[in-house]
């Protein structure tokens, strides 16, 4: 292990709280490019003496088109952070086995020949690939016939020796691809035993399927166990707690990505659904209580993230109950650790991007321990959120949230875009996006309509599963519920209303360009599904599409299929007459190019203002800064042209 260099003997937090008097002015909102100065900040764990937190801050430089990545650590009581060049000695190194013998880490193998220089070594300047299955591309990359494997290695004098692969040179990934990390792989606290997540299923079984399971690999035999076979959906994030049970994510249906998502509980003997009492739980992540009696865990309720506790009664006959820790208009958007009766965690809301705080776990009350850019906060008009609910077409109460300029005048009238959130079924909450932010829209004059419609967990199994298959149906009508009942407000100005959002929320405003009948005088779509058909026929996760559309479009006998292709936003375009803006990821997998290029084609062809922002090294999201403001810009200069 590497000793801990460097300490800086200058204390951050007191040139951050040396900054935050400054006088916060109406005048100043806030901008794009001050939006891409904000630091973010992401927690890295609590030390071994559970006396600090480790945290980074990362600031983007747009000149550079790249991010400057500093350490600190700050004590969790509170006070002044210190940067760090290193956290070795800090922090425990969780992939080094409890009793020190063995190191656990990742490779990437080939294992497959599918490019042209694999195939044949006489052509090593060959640019082909050749595929006989699904899963050719995922996400943002193609398939090269290389997997991530988890290896393991004895660790001699301090270092790793020879690494042996424990997926036997099987073709899964383990991280699970694309989104899995190192939490995919961890150490049972007997260091006999490393668990690690994949999905063992190749090629088109790969597409179809979300049945990710928890495989059990011991070091004496050289076996490897699948704990979770009989689950034929997700099992993901695993982790032990020091009396080695095993807890982890579950859901129960394969093919259905939003399941409900539940945490079980394992003591080697049996399992135990901790959270399935609770209809409107949707677990995000968790984590284990120090003293294994209790695990915290996130998940959406009501338009938030809250964090929550559900106590382990083992096999004993002790009621599972839940309480809910937090409560108010912010997300607790992630657990970092304990220490005693204090939990660190990372909070945001709408106009404050990630924070650390402490919660008194006594009380639920929380006290912020980073203030990275309350410089920039303090000069700045704040934008005002409220709740408001409504009635639907099918008379159920929809939360709605209402995001406001800053220093608004109820006197005054205001144009105002509608949000359509993607997903489809992921929660509307206190977020912050440093792309799809509503701090950044409201601060440009506008009011912002973002409704919790159909389709988001936090208000039911049943208001969250009625999205499926019927993606023109109930949830368009939601859109148009919230749009018609905000512009009943006397300062919502009815002549300056526009729609926007990406993904499914792309698809719902190509959607609603068919369907609004005059409500909305512009559209801005990202990323959005324009053709069923064409989307069926080149998106990465298949198993998305058969249970979002419910099968085939070629299934002429499939009602449900049929139906839910009907719907698509290319069979209304002979309805479309209003302006709108299409933005396309050159290396979007999951919503790939011929989305943007067809409503596009569409829009131009009937002689419809429109414009065409094409990212050829972005995928389903904009991570460049200089790409994410070229974004930003175009998207206020459009609605300054068509909106205001």
């Amino acid at each position: 292990m590497k000793r801990l260099l460097f300490v800086s003997a200058i204390f951050i937090s007191s040139f951050i709280h040396a900054q935050i008097n400054i006088t916060a002015t109406s005048n100043k909102v806030m901008t794009p490019e001050m939006l891409w100065s904000l630091g973010r900040v992401s927690a890295t764990g609590i030390s071994k003496d559970k006396q600090n937190v480790i945290f980074t801050v990362s600031t983007p430089n747009i000149e550079e088109n790249k991010s400057k990545r500093r350490q600190y650590i700050i004590p969790i009581s509170g006070g002044d952070a210190k940067e760090i060049s290193s956290t070795d000695d800090l922090l425990v190194n969780d992939k080094i086995s409890p009793d020190g013998k063995y190191i656990i880490s990742t490779n990437s193998v080939l294992l497959k020949k599918v490019k042209g220089s694999d195939l044949y070594a006489d052509l090593p300047k060959s640019n082909v690939y050749v595929f006989t299955s699904l899963n050719y591309r995922h996400w943002d990359t193609w398939e090269d016939g290389k997997f991530d494997h988890v290896f393991l290695a004895p660790m001699i004098n301090n270092k790793p020796g020879d690494a042996k692969d424990l997926m036997m040179n099987e073709p899964f990934d383990c991280p699970t691809k694309p989104f899995g990390g190192d939490e995919d792989f961890i150490w049972n606290p007997d260091s006999k035993h490393v668990l690690y997540v994949a999905k063992k299923k190749f090629g088109t079984d790969y597409a179809l399927s979300t049945n990710t399971d928890l495989y059990e690999y011991d070091i004496t035999t050289g076996t490897t166990k699948n704990l979770t076979e009989e689950n034929k959906g997700y099992d993901l994030a695993p982790a032990y707690n020091s009396k080695g049970e095993l807890a982890w994510v579950q859901m129960k249906r394969e093919g259905y990505e939003a399941d409900k998502q539940d945490i079980i509980v394992s003591n080697g003997k049996t399992k135990i659904n901790l959270t399935n009492q609770r209809d409107d739980i949707h677990v995000e992540s968790f984590k284990w209580s120090d003293d294994n009696k209790n695990i915290f865990f996130v998940a959406p309720i009501n338009g938030t993230l809250q964090l929550f506790k559900v106590n382990y009664p083992g096999l004993t006959k002790i009621a599972i109950t839940i309480s809910q820790i937090t409560k108010g208009d912010f997300d607790v958007s992630s657990i970092v650790g304990q220490s005693e009766n204090t939990l660190v965690v990372s909070r945001t809301d709408m106009n404050h991007a990630p924070e650390l705080y402490t919660v008194d776990l006594s009380n639920g009350s929380m006290k912020q321990l980073t203030h990275i850019n309350d410089a920039v906060y303090n000069t700045i008009g704040m934008v005002k959120t409220e709740r408001k609910f409504i009635t639907t077409s099918d008379n159920k109460k929809m939360l709605v949230w209402m995001i406001y300029p800053p220093n608004f005048d109820p006197a005054k009238k205001y144009p105002t875009l509608l949000y359509c959130q993607g997903g489809p079924q992921s929660p509307l909450t206190q977020s912050y996006s440093f792309r799809w932010n509503f701090q950044l829209m409201a601060s440009q004059g506008y009011i912002i309509v973002a409704p919790n419609r159909r389709g988001m967990p936090g208000h039911g199994t049943l208001w969250n599963e009625q999205i499926s298959k019927d993606w023109g149906g109930l949830v368009i009508k939601d859109y148009l519920n919230a749009i018609d009942d905000a512009s009943k407000l006397p300062y919502i100005d009815k002549t300056r209303r526009g729609c926007v959002g990406a993904s499914f929320g792309g698809f719902s405003v190509f959607e609603l360009a068919g369907v609004h009948e005059g409500r909305f005088k512009t559209f801005i779509s990202h990323d959005g599904v324009f053709d069923f058909k064409s989307m069926y026929g080149t998106t990465d996760e298949m198993f998305f599409e058969n249970w979002e559309k419910g099968g085939a479009y070629w299934d002429k006998k499939n009602v449900v299929a049929q139906r839910s292709f009907s719907q698509s936003p290319s069979n209304f375009v002979d309805k479309w007459n209003t302006p709108i803006m299409i933005v396309q990821g050159g290396k979007d997998y999951r919503v790939p190019i011929e989305q943007g290029q067809g409503a596009f084609q569409a829009a131009q062809l009937k002689g419809i203002k429109s414009k065409f922002l094409y990212l050829p090294d972005e995928n389903h999201w904009v991570l460049s800064a200089q790409n994410a403001l070229v974004w930003q810009r175009e998207f206020y200069k459009w609605l300054d042209e068509t909106l205001k």
